[in-house]
């Protein structure tokens, strides 16, 4: 028993399941808009699962694709998927273990789900191969997780709403954005070995500018999102505590680049809670 305990604790780190904060907020908050109100258990134990097992699987193709790259790179050599914690073969179990699990939730959610599985995970996991040849690669990753909120609406009406592409934009440019500050860590490791990166392609104070940017754009998406939708009083205080929050964020890592994991994590896990929370009460 402590083993299969010691090996789940070893997979949890692989993944930085910790992490899951940024990517379930999100779907919720489009299947709170979606329907309305409260959205049903068996929604919310499946909208659950699918956010889990397709964060799994993307975070699985990445750290099985990028060992080579891991194992040189000083901030990631200890992970898991580097140091033999987790063999080659567990990896590969994982992988496709929460891809079939992604697939049949969708099955239980409805038709339209089940038909955007296999091309969603598609998706997720082309991310980890873009950062070999394009320098998008923040883009990417943020489409991956502006998906979710996309998956979320078609969760509860099968279809999907225009103020959902206005949400699933926001996200995409919110995680960009905080992913060029995270990968300032790697700029000299990327331009080392060749890896092709926003900060390792334009230096430090031009990322600095394309983040605030992809910021800015996230809070007038977000906005547009809150018009579209004919959300309110509580859905408006979401988004200027987002703007805020975002700001406080550049603030962090133009002081000290020391402070980019307490900016990356702390700040955006609570932007997402927080979001949710007040979507919770406009809607209820």
């Amino acid at each position: 028993m402590s083993s299969l305990k010691t090996k789940l604790d070893h997979l949890s780190e692989m993944v930085m399941f910790q992490h899951s904060i940024f990517s379930l907020p999100f779907i919720f908050i489009a299947m709170l808009v979606a329907a309305d109100g409260w959205i049903g258990w068996k929604l919310l134990i499946l909208g659950i699962f699918a956010a889990i097992t397709a964060r799994n699987f993307a975070m699985g193709v990445n750290r099985y694709f990028d060992r080579d790259i891991d194992a040189l790179n000083p901030r990631t050599k200890d992970r898991p998927s580097v140091d033999g914690r987790v063999s080659e073969q567990m990896m590969i179990a994982f992988i496709i273990g929460n891809a079939s699990l992604f697939i049949v939730v969708a099955y239980f959610i409805n038709t339209l789900a089940f038909m955007l599985s296999a091309p969603i995970l598609a998706i997720l996991g082309a991310y980890t191969f873009f950062k070999r040849f394009s320098s998008m690669a923040h883009l990417i990753l943020g489409v991956t997780l502006g998906l979710a909120p996309i998956a979320g609406v078609i969760a509860i009406l099968g279809e999907v709403t225009p103020w959902s592409f206005y949400l699933a934009g926001g996200v995409l440019f919110w995680v960009a954005g905080f992913d060029l500050l995270y990968s300032l860590q790697d700029i000299e490791f990327d331009k080392a070995h060749g890896l092709h990166s926003i900060p390792s392609q334009f230096g430090v104070k031009k990322t600095m500018l394309i983040s605030k940017m992809f910021h800015f754009m996230t809070i007038m998406l977000w906005s547009i999102f809150i018009q579209s939708a004919e959300l309110g009083f509580f859905a408006t205080v979401a988004v200027a505590l987002s703007a805020i929050m975002l700001t406080y964020e550049h603030h962090l890592v133009n002081k000290d680049f020391k402070k980019i994991d307490r900016a990356f994590f702390t700040v955006n896990g609570y932007l997402g809670i927080m979001f949710l929370i007040l979507i919770i009460l406009e809607v209820m």
